[in-house]
């Protein structure tokens, strides 16, 4: 058990019981516990496989490449239509969690095996990024450099948001606006503190930059 993962555990205001219980099962599992982007985060010879978290109206357990999981259940649940990756068990009880017990502690073991195999998610990119971006990359080398030093996530996220703009003139107000995020190294919704706005442990207090 990690102690910073006890501090965080202490602050969870609506979920706590079954967070407890999802950290417990987590460990019974042999994996290693840590804190990162402020959730609990379960590793396996060092690759992240496995996050908690605590949202308004349940809490989940969150498979980082849980579309590779075979999920003969069906419980897992994509966060968002553009997520390629990530799929997730939503709770809201310890009921729920003791009564799936077995069947959480099968997946797991599953998403350990797809590490130990090496196994890769092939992510596709439906949203290439817009002319008007390239063009900022030919004249402004720098900018190229932090973006392409973000995650894939927040690369995509961008791309998609500047190639939504059904306008050039659009296009390029946004990643005129976006371009001192870009140039911090930060995603479109990463707060100073370094969570993401939209966590829940984001209390939204935060100067956005």
């Amino acid at each position: 058990m990690n102690p910073v993962v006890d501090t965080f555990i202490s602050k969870v205001k609506r979920f706590k019981p079954e967070l407890e219980l999802l950290r417990a099962i987590l460990l019974e599992c042999g994996l290693t516990e840590e804190l990162k982007w402020h959730q609990p985060c379960y590793t396996f010879a060092g690759t992240n496989i496995i996050i908690i978290s605590e949202f308004k109206d349940h809490c989940v357990i969150s498979f980082l490449k849980g579309v590779l999981l075979s999920d003969t259940e069906k419980l897992l649940v994509s966060p968002g239509g553009n997520s390629q990756s990530v799929r997730f068990m939503k709770f809201t009880s310890v009921d729920r969690i003791i009564e799936l017990e077995v069947v959480i502690k099968r997946y797991i073991f599953e998403a350990i095996e797809i590490e130990k195999a090496g196994l890769k998610v092939e992510l596709k990119s439906d949203h290439p990024r817009p002319e008007e971006l390239i063009a900022q990359f030919e004249i402004d080398p720098e900018i190229k450099k932090t973006f392409e030093a973000l995650t894939p996530g927040r690369q995509r996220a961008y791309n998609m948001h500047f190639a939504d703009a059904k306008q050039s003139a659009t296009r390029i107000a946004r990643i005129e606006k976006f371009r001192p995020r870009i140039l911090n190294g930060k995603g479109m919704n990463d707060c100073v503190c370094g969570m993401s706005k939209r966590m829940p442990s984001c209390d939204g207090s935060h100067k956005y930059v």
